[in-house]
């Protein structure tokens, strides 16, 4: 159980997929400009990562590692990604429409957004077993999210200030992310 919270406060936190690690940034300055679709794209990853973490898990840990085939790993992880990426477009488009438009092509992106893959990667890397693979996907979907919703808020707020115009546009995100990473750096040491 120890090992199960420090894995789960890791890589939500500290290790910060986003502001740490760097992947999932297209995603992250994208869909970062209103909290709800923030939110929901954060919904969609957590999901995704989560369900991801455990399948390509059980996929190494009973297909590829026992059959040497180790090295198809990251095409083998890909297609799953893709297929369930596909499942929650689907379920989105039908369920939740008003989500589905406004995340528009970011939501496809998911396939390719390098966290999800990263993590999938990490999890067979570190040698976690499917529980730890599936905490550790949750916890580092849940850093996702938190990043992303964190700097929806900020930029919701940013649209109504005087920005001087070199720094308008992308060049305030950037800088914003710069200072969210350096603020997430005081986390680390903590485990």
């Amino acid at each position: 159980m120890k090992t199960l919270l420090i894995i789960l406060i890791s890589s939500s936190i500290v290790n910060n997929v986003v502001l740490s690690q760097f992947l999932g940034l297209c995603p992250f300055l994208g869909v970062s400009k209103k909290t709800e679709t923030a939110a929901g794209m954060g919904g969609a990853v957590i999901f995704v990562i989560t369900i991801a973490s455990f399948v390509t898990s059980i996929i190494y840990k009973f297909i590829l590692g026992p059959t040497g085939l180790d090295y198809l790993q990251t095409i083998v992880f890909i297609l799953v990604i893709a297929a369930l990426v596909q499942f929650v477009e689907m379920f989105l488009r039908k369920n939740v429409p008003s989500l589905y438009r406004s995340l528009g092509v970011f939501l496809p992106l998911i396939t390719t957004n390098c966290a999800v893959l990263g993590v999938a990667l990490n999890n067979v890397s570190d040698g976690y077993n499917v529980l730890e693979s599936v905490v550790n996907g949750f916890a580092t979907a849940v850093g996702f999210t938190i990043a992303i919703v964190i700097m929806a808020g900020i930029r919701e707020k940013i649209e109504y200030n005087d920005i001087p115009e070199p720094f308008k546009g992308s060049a305030i995100v950037l800088v914003t992310a710069g200072l969210m990473a350096m603020a997430f750096f005081g986390f680390s040491g903590v485990i």
